[in-house]
């Protein structure tokens, strides 16, 4: 494979593959943190800012190789990586405002009785070298410098990055831009590195180095929860941030069934298809009652399906993974498969299935609730409300949960969409589940399996708190304090100074 690597300097990139060189990682990361924990925010940012000139400077070179390595298509891409420098931004604009670090004071008492009331102040502090998997299926926005890598960064931790097998000659030209940023800015080294192997002893073993202090993971169930577990093993359990396995359930109501079931349908398929199914927000299981409109929407959704093309998937594994849930689901009596798309032409391309079933067996087979990822939907076929609602409590948590209704079904089904709050992190109305926006009110996290932490988001500018903790300083002499805690506030954030918020000085 043809391709140029981003690197202005002679020095190549050293990549760790072995359990050895991997502990050389994690103590140049342990030794980087050191120094970089204290750096200002506006030095931060401006490492991070470097990072994504590189990226932007290498995208027709980064593109190509992506193509070549994950099959999917340029459009697709080239948005994803515009995606990835915005939100390098956003962490880079959040660092630069400061306020971020949630300052709160509470001014001494002294003269308080009977006991005088000490000085307390308190702010976010980084926890330290942060350990994170790329995932297969964004290769830039989750991958080397993704969401996960850039928080940590922003938080003011050192990151080794184990990279993903679907795609290792671009995870080490976005590991050069990294890199380079890192050389351009005078960040200590070690800083970044990554990781390059397929070795689950390797993996395990970066997951329970003594200098990890906290795992950030995209990708299976049974992959997120083996870390989880291997963590839970330490001698000093860390917090394991995994994006796991969601099936986004969509709940459509009658009045808007019965006026646009046809619309909805096709943006429904539309929406289960993209990129062969590969999204994680991908809406697996869709829930209606099985009244006088059931059929046309489900007409619909058929012929989209019918009219599609089988698409190459991401990995051969996940290729396989996909075919033997469909094996499974065809050859059982649960489930009736309602309809399938083109057969594939070329080897490893998913063909889309589109299955039925009751909402009777959906509810007793809890086999039915588990991902499967590609392009698949299970249409959820219910005799009446109470099965609708029995429906959503047998659901486990999901990353997020649709519902598609008119202003009177709205209304009418607040008990049902009231209830989904225990169930997902992000719950649409009138949308699509695919297409995560990028924002500091996002919320890509949810109830277990979707995550392993629901407090806690791993898109959007809030996602930094997952490396951080809390510091309270007790009686410090205001010129030892950190500057965002002391009292001439000279960078102007806002601080919680004795329970109001406010900008100025004390």
């Amino acid at each position: 494979m043809n391709v140029q690597i981003i690197n202005d300097n002679k020095e190549a990139l050293k990549v760790f593959k072995s359990s050895q060189e991997t502990d050389e990682a994690a103590q140049l990361a342990n030794k980087s943190f050191l120094l970089y924990r204290s750096f200002s925010g506006t030095i931060k940012a401006g490492f991070l800012e470097a990072i994504a000139l590189g990226i932007e400077a290498g995208r027709n070179s980064l593109l190509q190789t992506a193509m070549q390595e994950t099959f999917l298509q340029e459009a697709r891409l080239n948005g994803e990586i515009t995606r990835t420098i915005n939100q390098i931004k956003l962490f880079a604009d959040l660092l630069n405002e400061g306020s971020w670090i949630r300052a709160i004071i509470d001014t001494a008492l002294p003269e308080r009785t009977p006991l005088p009331k000490p000085d307390l102040r308190q702010m976010q502090k980084p926890i330290g070298p942060v350990a994170v998997f790329g995932a297969s299926n964004f290769p830039f926005a989750f991958s080397t410098a993704g969401g996960d890598t850039i928080a940590a960064l922003a938080a003011g931790c050192s990151v080794v990055y184990k990279a993903h097998p679907a795609h290792p000659l671009l995870s080490e030209m976005v590991a050069n831009i990294i890199n380079e940023a890192a050389k351009r800015t005078k960040m200590p080294e070690g800083i970044f590195s990554i990781v390059q192997t397929s070795s689950v002893e390797t993996a395990t073993y970066l997951v329970q180095h003594p200098l990890i202090k906290a795992v950030a993971f995209t990708g299976s169930v049974k992959a997120g929860k083996s870390i989880y577990d291997a963590a839970a093993k330490r001698n000093e359990p860390i917090p394991v941030y995994a994006e796991m396995g969601s099936i986004n359930p969509v709940f459509i109501l009658p009045e808007i069934l019965k006026q646009k079931g046809e619309e909805i349908a096709k943006a429904l398929a539309a929406s289960n298809l993209l990129s062969a199914g590969q999204f994680c927000t991908n809406p697996g299981i869709i829930i209606a009652n099985e009244n006088e409109d059931a059929p046309k929407f489900l007409s619909a959704f058929a012929s989209v399906i019918n009219n599609a093309n089988a698409e190459r998937m991401l990995t051969d594994s996940i290729h396989h993974a996909y075919e033997q849930s469909i094996k499974k689901l065809s050859s059982s009596n649960f489930v009736k498969l309602n309809q399938k798309g083109n057969k594939p032409e070329k080897e490893n391309c998913a063909t889309p299935n589109m299955f039925t079933t009751s909402a009777e067996t959906f509810i007793q087979n809890p086999d039915l609730h588990e991902e499967v990822f590609g392009p698949f939907s299970l249409h959820v076929n219910a005799n009446n409300d109470d099965e609708i609602m029995k429906i959503a409590e047998a659901l486990q948590g999901q990353l997020t949960i649709t519902i598609l209704g008119t202003e009177n079904d709205i209304n009418n089904y607040g008990a049902l969409i009231n209830y989904l709050e225990l169930k997902a992190g992000r719950i649409i109305i009138n949308g699509v589940p695919t297409g995560v926006e990028v924002t500091h009110a996002m919320m890509h996290g949810g109830p277990y399996p979707a995550t392993t932490d629901s407090k806690f988001t791993s898109v959007g500018s809030s996602s930094i708190y997952r490396f951080t903790r809390p510091v309270c300083y007790q009686n410090f002499d205001d010129k030892i304090l950190p500057q965002e805690l002391q009292n001439a506030n000279v960078l102007s954030i806002v601080r919680m100074v004795n329970g109001e918020y406010t900008r100025n000085k004390i």
